[in-house]
């Protein structure tokens, strides 16, 4: 396993994150420790989940299962750098009251004490605010921060779906106050998807936020989804269904599936890959709901990327170039 600083901390992350939102819904509990265990077995320490991760009236179900797997002991908890998030409605029972949700002070320390419950951990290493909270203003989100990092509860905080012009603001105004700020960025990022390349990655890069990619096989459709489509493996539903039936989007991702079977590769693990070149990035999350799922995200390790086939990715897969020039001159 290769490791990496998180943005400018100190903080050594595998650079595979082990994403458990298929614990629970699609993931039984005894797999899903089956997958944490073969995960830390292969050195991969960086794990990802959020309080509403169960969803529906089993919101909170995901941590309740990652804080059973810790409670077996054998220094799962310690070897751990466990990373979860704040903002969805987590009121009982569906009610969207209010306070239970977004990022203000009242509600940051309510999801906290929630979580630590669940997790059964007294600290969470990486705090993450899972969207821009537009009512909250920053002073007081950093506020219940540093008292959240005083009393120990916390480590770091880091944010998901951010702009980059938030990005900035939240870090200039936590420098005012003294604070650390943001150490990381959760976005949306793969072959498919590179507008994060636009503003938050350079404003992730230049805050020194370490940026870790969700969905980085795009719903699955990097994953080699045409052929598993035409052998009957597949049903294609949701987004990946609509991407589908754009011919300009199925015609790129049969021109990535043909030139990676021109070169012996597999789809996906070339997918993570690529992720794994990019300037800035930590880590992409890898979700598996089963142990070869995971194995096959591992492998991605060892995959090794030729300057030819980068650039043959990108003519496939062009992306929006540096700002402003992507939109201007």
């Amino acid at each position: 396993m290769e490791y990496t600083q998180l943005g400018r901390t100190g903080l050594k992350v595998s650079r595979l994150v082990l994403g458990t939102m298929n614990f629970g819904p699609q993931t039984d509990e005894a797999t899903s420790h089956a997958i944490m265990d073969a995960a830390l077995d292969a050195g991969l320490n960086f794990f990802d989940t959020a309080n509403v991760y169960g969803w529906g009236e089993n919101k909170g179900r995901t941590e309740e299962i990652v804080g059973s797997w810790f409670a077996k002991g054998g220094g799962r908890r310690d070897r751990t750098v466990i990373a979860t998030k704040v903002y969805g409605n987590m009121g009982a029972d569906g009610e969207a009251w209010p306070n239970h949700d977004k990022l203000s002070a009242l509600n940051i320390r309510r999801a906290v004490e929630g979580s630590l419950k669940r997790l059964g951990t007294d600290y969470i290493d990486l705090y993450q605010f899972h969207h821009v909270d537009r009512a909250t203003p920053f002073e007081e989100i950093w506020q219940a921060v540093d008292v959240l990092i005083q009393q120990g509860k916390i480590l770091y905080a880091g944010s998901s779906n951010f702009p980059g012009y938030k990005i900035a603001q939240a870090n200039e105004i936590a420098a005012r106050r003294g604070s650390l700020g943001l150490v990381s960025e959760q976005c949306l990022y793969n072959l498919f998807e590179r507008r994060a390349e636009m503003e938050v990655i350079p404003a992730a890069r230049e805050y020194g936020l370490g940026v870790i990619p969700w969905s980085p096989l795009h719903g699955g459709l990097l994953g080699g989804v045409l052929k598993k489509e035409a052998e009957g493996k597949r049903r294609t539903e949701g987004r990946a269904a609509a991407t589908l039936a754009d011919p300009t989007a199925r015609a790129q991702l049969q021109a990535y599936e043909d030139l990676l079977d021109k070169h012996g590769l597999q789809p996906g693990e070339t997918a993570l890959a690529w992720l794994l070149t990019r300037p800035g990035v930590t880590g992409p999350i890898v979700g598996p709901r089963t142990p070869e799922q995971l194995a096959g995200a591992l492998r991605a390790l060892e995959v090794e990327l030729s300057e030819e086939l980068l650039a043959a990715l990108d003519e496939i897969f062009p992306g929006p170039g540096p700002s402003p020039e992507a939109f201007a001159w």
